[in-house]
């Protein structure tokens, strides 16, 4: 398969996708807000600047280019296990690899946005970045009468269903090593970090290897278009169709007897089977304490609580999970790795109406750890409070928080809001809603010890990591051994894709469009005027071999970081890095405590590209500044702009950068105004 894609292809794939026996029918979780229409794909906005800033980069850095190009052809020999081709191709082909992820994401959104919302083909599209299928074929036909004979007999069918894909994924395990995956889904979660490199620790050296030991198992043994399979069958008992005839098969609630514990508030039907209890609640409050003992809740409405493990697995042998709430303001508090989240088999939690409060503890909220977990928000202003790898994020499966409507908050630690670790694909979309981000200030970051070595929280200088919102990272085992640098781990692919709607956000270092070690980063916001206020690599930016993209398509935007360093389409140590501002809205680039701009160093491309608008630049260094053959270029395509002295001004190059100023810098950089 080949990764490059264009966009004929990726209409292509979706009519693929549409015509197998899988999506005869998707689970069709209900149209968008009627003010949202399209016709068409929208056009991808690399392709379009693609032929001027090409020709100026081809004329003016050419002997820079080939530098590059010759310094990554080798990068498949750099020691990183299960490397995808979704990075390698951006780091040996950067505008044909950096359109990839653009088109896939856009391939995303459209989807989300159809007039009817595909989650079957919403998770095909996903992992199909990491060149993994799916083994669905046999699609259990909806209900075709409205009896509560012919509902049940769908909700067995399905779960029956899904637990054999779940079966067939793990078939080839033994007993020690499916608890072997299980409990290293849980040492993941607690101490995964981007880059290891005190070897000589015991206990860092036992996680370098169980860590190389779990990603070798679901890459090698584990037949993982099957677990694809079961989180597609059971997405589809989202179905709305079907689920409107709930409340006329069920009339009456249950009498307290038949409730079973955990439970408060009125049933409607509950049965025991082998695959885990069928409760479907009452219209009235509910209380839902969830453990091993349940395969499917479905709640008519209320305001209700869940907590415990809310659409998650237990245990190696209590596989997929899901929870539909049809309406009402209601509350999840999950344990950790214990809502929405796959582990060794798929979680999934659909809420389809009201203003509903996430409490996510550490792996949770559409996460995937050896497994599919998927989070659905249809309608509401949620807020969604997370910990540690949480909204979005997996290592070795896939993670997707989807919601369609809503002005909503999101917050959490670091390696969350759209993460992708090795072997990963994290994902958060959201459709429309004024919608606020945050990331950080709760890990401090490694770089404190040269840059503030006396510093402390709530000192301007200390920083704090984020690797979140639109980030994608590996595990680098940095020695000189060979025998470690073998278990370095090549990362995945994150996504944090805005539809629409005025947003902010907020992070600390690492985030924003971020590719760390052979994973990929994708950031897209398609409309709205946005403020961004990033630190120490955001804004599209990579390091060590990461591949990075952020765009913004419309608006008046504002950015702004906290710096001390690399901002806007920067690229280090081979990296590849596009942050590109589309539209012709009047932006404010406030970035007078960092460099950047499209920089790049260590044999790293980096660009920045704004496209049009009367922009205001105000950047204590940079602007197309490169060193140590690394290609970078700053573009202004358009508009008339205006370049404010920084506060250093010894730190800017001999030529000033102005409108309507070319500047070509002798060490592989290159400023141009139009």
């Amino acid at each position: 398969m080949n990764n490059s894609w264009n966009l004929p292809t990726c209409f292509l794939l979706l009519i693929i996708l549409q015509g197998c026996s899988m999506t005869e029918e998707f689970a069709r979780l209900g149209p968008p807000p009627a003010s949202t229409t399209r016709s068409q794909m929208r056009e991808p906005i690399i392709a379009r600047v693609t032929a001027t800033v090409r020709q100026d980069l081809d004329r003016l850095a050419h002997e820079a280019a080939t530098i590059i190009q010759t310094a990554h052809e080798n990068v498949e020999h750099v020691p990183a296990r299960f490397k995808r081709r979704l990075v390698v191709d951006a780091l040996q082909h950067p505008w044909k690899g950096l359109a990839n992820l653009e088109g896939r994401g856009l391939l995303a959104l459209e989807t989300a946005e159809g007039s009817a919302i595909t989650l079957p083909a919403m998770i095909d599209i996903l992992e199909a970045s990491l060149d993994r299928t799916s083994a669905f074929q046999h699609t259990i036909p909806l209900p075709a009468g409205r009896s509560s004979q012919d509902l049940i007999a769908f909700m067995v069918k399905s779960l029956e269903e899904a637990s054999r894909q779940r079966d067939n994924a793990l078939r080839r395990l033994s007993a020690e090593e499916r608890q072997f995956l299980f409990a290293q889904a849980q040492s993941l979660v607690d101490h995964f970090i981007p880059h290891v490199s005190n070897v000589s620790d015991r206990l860092v050296a036992e996680q370098i290897l169980a860590d190389s030991r779990f990603a070798e198992l679901i890459e090698e043994r584990v037949d993982y278009a099957n677990l694809v399979a079961a989180a597609q069958v059971l997405a589809r008992l989202a179905n709305q169709q079907w689920l409107s005839h709930l409340v006329d098969a069920f009339p009456k609630p249950l009498p307290q007897t038949d409730i079973p514990a955990g439970i408060t508030g009125d049933v409607l039907y509950v049965e025991d089977t082998s695959y885990g209890l069928i409760v479907i609640g009452g219209s009235g409050p509910n209380t839902y304490k969830m453990d091993h003992r349940f395969g499917l809740i479905i709640d008519i409405g209320g305001d209700d609580q869940y907590s415990g493990m809310i659409g998650a697995s237990t245990g190696p042998d209590h596989g997929n999970t899901i929870v539909i709430d049809m309406s009402g303001n209601d509350t999840y508090h999950g344990a950790a790795l214990g809502l929405a989240t796959g582990r060794l088999g798929a979680g999934l939690l659909i809420d389809r109406a009201g203003d509903d409060v996430y409490r996510l503890e550490a792996g949770s909220g559409g996460t995937g750890f050896g497994g599919l977990g998927i989070l659905f928000d249809l309608t509401g202003d949620d807020v969604y409070m997370g910990s540690r790898l949480t909204q979005g994020a997996a290592i070795g499966g896939l993670g997707l928080l989807l919601d369609a409507a809503g002005h909503d908050r999101y917050t959490s630690h670091g390696f969350a809001i759209g993460f992708g670790g090795p072997s990963g694909v994290g994902a958060v979309i959201d459709l429309r809603g004024n919608d606020q981000y945050h990331c950080g200030n709760h890990y401090p970051s490694a770089y404190n010890a040269a840059d503030a070595p006396n510093g402390k929280p709530g000192d301007p200088m200390f920083q704090y990591d984020c690797f979140g919102l639109g980030t994608g990272t590996g595990k680098r085992v940095f020695t000189k051994k060979p025998e470690w640098q073998a278990h370095s781990l090549a990362g995945g692919w994150g996504l944090l894709l805005d539809a629409d709607g005025q947003d902010r956000y907020e992070s600390a270092n690492f985030s924003q469009g971020h590719g760390y070690f052979f994973g990929a980063g994708t950031f897209l916001d398609l409309a709205g005027d946005d403020d961004y206020q990033a630190a120490r690599y955001g804004h599209g930016s990579s390091a060590h071999y990461g591949a990075a993209l952020f765009i913004d398509r419309q608006g008046h935007d504002r950015y702004s970081s906290t710096g001390p360093f690399y901002n806007g389409g920067v690229a280090w140590d081979h990296g590849v890095s596009l942050m590109l501002d589309g539209g012709s809205g009047n932006d404010f680039y406030a970035l007078a405590h960092s460099t950047g701009l499209g920089g790049a160093d260590y044999s790293g491309w980096g660009l920045f590209i704004d496209e049009g608008g009367n922009d205001r630049y105000r950047i204590k260094s940079g602007l197309g500044h490169a060193s140590e053959q690394g290609l970078a270029g700053f573009f202004d395509l358009g508009g008339t702009d205006t370049y404010i002295q920084p506060l250093d001004p010894a730190t800017q190059p001999i030529h000033q950068p102005a409108d309507t100023n070319v500047i070509r810098y002798p060490t592989g950089g290159l400023f141009v105004d139009r």
